[in-house]
């Protein structure tokens, strides 16, 4: 464990540094909302098609690899929304909150898995979080249904993430070749938007107290930190997937929440100060949970 531990020391060190910068020192709100357009928008895609544009993939395994996610998430899903029954959450608060319990911080995931597996890894991932988000964004939407204002059609075939997956994915297919300077340039690109994304991650971090029904609050992290992760030890092990490919669904299934979820639960009209607070206990909680899932996956 502690040899995954020192592996992911980097990335949570950038993201508390992101979150000293934030508050210690002359970098204003102004600053960070950009630098997170800045990585959404152009560096994470331009990371994202690269990965998957250089990767060798395998249908047979990938496919293992795909289901164990989807199966991963839904998993979540129902785990969180078992909150309304168990402890009667209020229902503006549970719309707003429960998707904290099955979506994921794709910046995290992707940082850790270049430093766990390589780019390999990042391959992987980018594939689950192509399938994935899209149905996590999807679930969310519909609960928060009552409030939106969106369309989410147009949400999800414009989001970056999943357009310059697919379109990797649709490169490498058609047998296109990227000329060397392309190749660099994506890789500088790529490069840079690990460590930014984690700096905006912790620049994004609320430290307040929230009293609402900690109850279904910590229900919401226990699924997402514990039970979603052992549900994904047990259906890697269920479908016979090994190596890599295993230690990438594990750690999808470990990651903290998504910090969108935030940015929805505004945009829809929900309690935005909980969410908040969940996506910080989340973060700063799976910095020790995320090693132990890890190494047990590698056992």
């Amino acid at each position: 464990m502690l040899s995954n531990a020192l592996l992911m020391l980097p990335d949570f060190g950038t993201i508390l540094l992101g979150a000293v910068l934030a508050r210690r020192f002359a970098f204003q709100r102004a600053f960070w909302d950009g630098a997170e357009r800045l990585v959404y928008y152009v560096l994470f895609p331009a990371l994202l098609f690269n990965s998957i544009f250089s990767a060798k993939f395998s249908l047979a395994t990938d496919a293992l690899l795909l289901g164990a996610g989807v199966v991963t998430l839904l998993s979540a899903a129902a785990m969180g929304f078992l909150a309304k029954p168990l402890f009667r959450t209020e229902p503006a608060l549970f719309a707003s909150c429960v998707q904290t319990a099955y979506r994921y911080n794709s910046y995290v995931g992707l940082a850790l898995a270049q430093s766990l597996f390589g780019a390999r890894g990042v391959a992987l991932l980018a594939l689950i979080l192509a399938v994935c988000i899209p149905l996590a964004n999807l679930i969310a939407v519909t609960t928060l249904a009552r409030h939106a204002k969106s369309n989410l059609g147009r949400e999800l075939v414009t989001n970056p993430l999943i357009v310059s997956t697919v379109a990797g994915l649709a490169a490498q297919l058609a047998g296109l070749e990227l000329p060397g300077f392309a190749s660099s340039f994506l890789t500088r690109m790529g490069s840079a938007s690990l460590a930014l994304g984690l700096l905006c991650i912790g620049a994004g971090l609320s430290f307040m107290t929230v009293k609402d029904d900690p109850r279904s609050l910590s229900w919401f992290t226990f699924v997402k930190l514990v039970a979603t992760p052992t549900v994904a030890v047990v259906v890697v092990w269920a479908l016979g997937l090994r190596g890599v490919e295993a230690q990438v669904v594990v750690l999808f299934a470990a990651l903290p929440t998504a910090s969108s979820a935030y940015i929805l639960a505004v945009r829809m009209g929900g309690l935005a100060a909980p969410v908040a607070a969940l996506i910080t206990i989340q973060t700063l909680a799976a910095m020790v949970t995320l090693p132990l899932w890890v190494t047990f996956a590698r056992l």
